[in-house]
């Protein structure tokens, strides 16, 4: 399966380590952020992949060249920030028609993929995209959903203060050939995945929850934290 990683964010609240470096590339234990995304998900099988570039792109671009995965990656570089669903859409064809992942990969996420994928190919059939969920101590800052009785996603609250539950959503999702279809042909001026997409497929989006490690990093107090973490 082919995965679109958006890597082109400024990471401001990072700041004054992303003054220096793309918020991608951050380390955790070592590691930049983007290396980890790429072992985890070609561990599970997942590739070749598609990730677009902005700010600091030449980092990027150098550690792409240095990267074991290098050949299955595309570098596409946006000289103007396209927003996210604008991203996807200038590059639905790099899916070949078939259903792909799309990935906000700023976080730092050890969720089993395999298990993401069947749980996906397991969906209700009148789903055309599950997303992944994970539960956080701090919902007022998040995207939370509620879910009915299937596990199908029937309401998003984004950073309320009294939000209905603790089921975030991660920004991780697996798009069906069918959505990325629609997208193209009925969405293909929107800009921004969560607010301007998500909306108009309340009822067709499955849940899948992660009870591994998933953090935003991209605050210094997460940031922190994934680096101290204990992934058993």
């Amino acid at each position: 399966m082919r995965a679109i990683l958006l890597a082109a964010g400024l990471g401001t609240r990072l700041r004054p380590l992303t003054e220096t470096v793309p918020k991608c590339l951050v380390p955790i234990k070592g590691q930049p952020l983007l290396g980890i995304w790429l072992e985890r998900l070609a561990q599970a099988g997942i590739g070749p992949f598609l990730i677009n570039t902005h700010y600091l792109a030449s980092q990027v671009d150098a550690f792409i060249e240095t990267s074991p995965y290098c050949k299955q990656i595309n570098l596409v570089n946006e000289q103007e920030l396209r927003g996210t669903a604008g991203t996807l859409i200038a590059n639905l064809d790099f899916f070949h028609g078939e259903d792909g992942l799309l990935i906000h990969a700023d976080n730092y996420c050890l969720a089993d993929f395999k298990a993401f994928q069947q749980a996906h190919h397991h969906r209700p059939s009148k789903c055309l995209m599950t997303m992944m969920t994970f539960r956080t101590n701090d919902p007022s800052s998040c995207g939370v959903v509620e879910l009915d009785e299937h596990g199908v996603v029937t309401g998003f609250h984004e950073k309320v203060v009294k939000p209905p539950s603790n089921l975030a959503n991660s920004a991780i999702y697996i798009l069906s050939a069918e959505l990325l279809t629609r997208l193209g042909a009925d969405l293909h001026t929107v800009k921004d995945f969560s607010t301007e997409v998500l909306n108009q497929f309340v009822g067709q989006i499955y849940n899948y929850e992660t009870t591994e490690v998933f953090l935003d990093v991209g605050t210094p107090r997460n940031y922190a934290q994934a680096n101290v973490i204990n992934e058993n």
